[in-house]
């Protein structure tokens, strides 16, 4: 039996979809024409051809910062993705303590990222921060604005808390979505929790797992407001990640045209890393 299509609601979409594409491709035009052209002041621009993006790739400051930001959102991938997904499968699924775990997994995406740069300065000041004194007073030297070991310490654990709800909401909804059915045909084959996990939630949560891990990787490798209220880059250039220099270049040496360029670069190391990740999470999916 052939079933009939009626599009006729992508014409109630279209505006919405029209108004989304404007919005986007009038800033990224802009930084594209800023990116090839040089000014001097007087909102007067010349050509200069792609000389930007060839300083960008001979800048050893913008290699470090990227060698660092490679490093930052590798660690805290390894970390967020398996810790979430431990903490969904301990939550209970029925009763009155589901509420209470959800709302408790909730909140610290509800605080807003300038609010978790200063808790997390307050909290790490090695003097009177409750973090600071409790690891000094182990006999461990801990102080974040001098110590970069410390200073990476504090940032990755910042984070952590962080995001870390979002992989565990993820992977809980996917893990309440799969049919007691599994579970049951599980039982009476008398399966192990670990096979239960390998076999039946696993799989199911392949699809979950993979939108945590993009949405993660394309958010710690934005890294901006949580790290330049809490560390501001340091101590030296320790915790100095592509952002903090795309914003000190931009903002603070006002160089427009470099500073396009290394937008442009920016998002396209996102964009093609996040195809990269999505391509070879979903390579078998068609098997």
């Amino acid at each position: 039996m052939n079933k009939t299509f009626n599009n006729k609601a992508w014409w109630m979409v279209l505006p919405v979809f029209l108004v989304v594409a404007f919005n986007a491709l009038v800033p990224l035009m802009t930084v594209v024409n800023y990116s090839v052209q040089e000014t001097f002041g007087n909102n007067e621009f010349f050509w200069s051809g792609t000389i930007w993006f060839q300083q960008l790739l001979d800048n050893d400051q913008i290699r470090a910062s990227l060698g660092r930001q490679i490093i930052f959102t590798t660690v805290v991938l390894f970390i967020q993705v398996p810790l979430g997904l431990t903490i969904a499968l301990c939550m209970p699924r029925k009763g009155p303590w589901v509420s209470v775990c959800l709302v408790l997994m909730a909140l610290p995406l509800l605080v807003p990222w300038n609010v978790v740069g200063s808790m997390w300065n307050i909290m790490a000041l090695p003097d009177i921060g409750l973090l600071g004194r409790t690891i000094n007073a182990m006999g461990i030297h801990y102080n974040y604005t001098r110590d970069p070991v410390a200073a990476w310490f504090t940032v990755v654990l910042m984070d952590v808390w962080h995001w870390t709800s979002l992989v565990v909401l993820l992977c809980y909804a996917g893990l309440v979505s799969i049919p007691d059915a599994y579970y049951q045909a599980a039982k009476i084959d008398g399966a192990r929790p670990w096979a239960v996990f390998r076999y039946i939630q696993l799989p199911k949560l392949k699809h979950v797992l993979t939108i945590a891990i993009l949405l993660r990787f394309m958010d710690s490798f934005m890294i901006y407001t949580e790290v330049i209220v809490l560390t501001g880059g340091g101590p030296g250039s320790a915790t100095k990640f592509l952002s903090i220099d795309l914003v000190q270049k931009a903002l603070g040496g006002f160089d427009l045209g470099p500073a396009a360029a290394f937008s442009i670069v920016y998002f396209l190391i996102i964009l093609l890393t996040s195809w990269l990740f999505y391509t070879l999470m979903m390579r078998n999916e068609a098997n």
